[in-house]
């Protein structure tokens, strides 16, 4: 595919919020950069309201300036799907790109594709997020191999969704190319000012945890891991910033029984992309106790910062943060994350791991996998 290429990318973006959405406009914004006439197809209605976990689906921000995002797939509504299908099969677009996440979307965008490439011209790729979700339910793997079977090729973020991908079809064509780095949440500022922006007391040492709470991503570890004794006495606080996805009940229960309102900071609203990196910048180090993944933009968030990370040795986590040179690999049990934690501090090991975690970031930008998708396009 030429330079002069179309390129359409159907999924979340702007008015939507979240990093589907961050992710989707990053790539559609380097492929643009390149020369590329690429644009976003979004959804006009993405979950019913039913099954939507959080708050509200819309960003309160302004449009990403330069991206010509198109409001267009209704995610249950069959009709709506021929529609699209159809008129992308019309523009003969060279390639369409998905970011697959979740099983539910495989209907919506299979029809869509199915459609669209029969024009016998566009080549259909997909980014998989999770072929297999953490939070299983009925029909799911219909599902994802109904969606597997609509597409030219898939790029996998972790090689144990590579993986996963040969139980669905061993001959389609994929290829690993972990999570680009997500830099756009504009540059570092000093811990000092970040401190100072959230209200926090600077005479304490923060510990994050960012995200859309979720049950597999082990919250409720890292609260228990915060209770050992040494952590106690020590002027460490832990941030809580992100919405809760899921009841939030289990969480505040463990701070009530275990007394730990002193030591854990909960910022459970969602965070708007300008307010990113002031959490990023006041933590010392970002914990990521999953009990499941496959990859996290969290972790290119933290990178992009060049913020030391305590992770969980699950999914392809390990595979992005190397044990004792960004970070510390352990496994997801309270005492081991406890651990690192007290060896992070006492060990001092900020700096050493900020100017490892800053070297080792350059392995991940968005030209490699624009580079990875390209392999598939042949």
């Amino acid at each position: 595919m030429t330079k002069s290429g179309k390129i359409i990318l159907i999924g979340t973006a702007h008015p939507f919020r979240g990093g589907l959405a961050n992710y989707n406009e990053r790539l559609i914004r380097e492929y643009r950069n390149l020369g590329y006439e690429a644009q976003i197809y979004t959804f006009s209605l993405q979950y019913p309201s039913l099954l939507f976990p959080g708050k509200t689906q819309k960003s309160t921000e302004p449009a990403p300036a330069g991206l010509p995002i198109h409001v267009k797939v209704n995610s249950i509504n069959p009709f709506n799907w021929i529609k699209v299908g159809r008129e992308l099969r019309k523009l003969r677009p060279d390639l369409i790109l998905v970011k697959f996440w979740i099983p539910f979307m495989a209907p919506c965008f299979g029809t869509i594709c199915r459609i669209a490439r029969r024009n016998k011209h566009t080549r259909i790729v997909t980014i998989i997020d999770n072929i297999i979700p953490h939070e299983k339910r009925p029909g799911d793997r219909v599902l994802a191999k109904f969606w597997i079977g609509a597409v030219d090729g898939c790029v996998a973020m972790s090689h144990s969704v590579l993986n996963d991908l040969d139980s669905f079809d061993p001959q389609k064509p994929k290829v690993f190319c972990p999570h680009p780095l997500y830099d756009n949440f504009g540059d570092a500022i000093s811990k000092a000012d970040a401190i100072k922006r959230l209200n926090l007391d600077p005479g304490y040492r923060y510990i994050l945890f960012f995200g859309f709470i979720r049950d597999y991503k082990g919250l409720d570890l890292l609260l228990l891991a915060m209770c050992h004794p040494q952590i106690r006495e020590m002027k460490i606080k832990l941030i809580v910033a992100g919405e809760y996805y899921c009841d939030p009940q289990p969480y505040l229960e463990i701070i009530e029984k275990e007394r730990l309102s002193e030591k854990v900071i909960l910022k459970t609203d969602f965070i708007p992309d300008t307010q990113v990196l002031n959490y990023f910048c006041a933590a010392d180090v970002v914990v990521q106790p999953y009990k499941s993944a496959t990859q996290s933009g969290v972790t290119q968030i933290a990178y992009h910062f060049d913020k030391p990370m305590i992770i969980t040795d699950v999914g392809g986590l390990a595979e992005i943060v190397p044990d004792g040179v960004v970070g510390y690999v352990v496994n997801p049990v309270p005492e081991p994350i406890a651990n690192a934690i007290l060896r992070f501090y006492e060990e001092e090991k900020e700096a050493e791991f900020s100017n490892n975690a800053a070297q080792a970031k350059k392995n991940y930008s968005w030209g490699r996998l624009v580079e990875s998708i390209g392999t598939l396009m042949g």
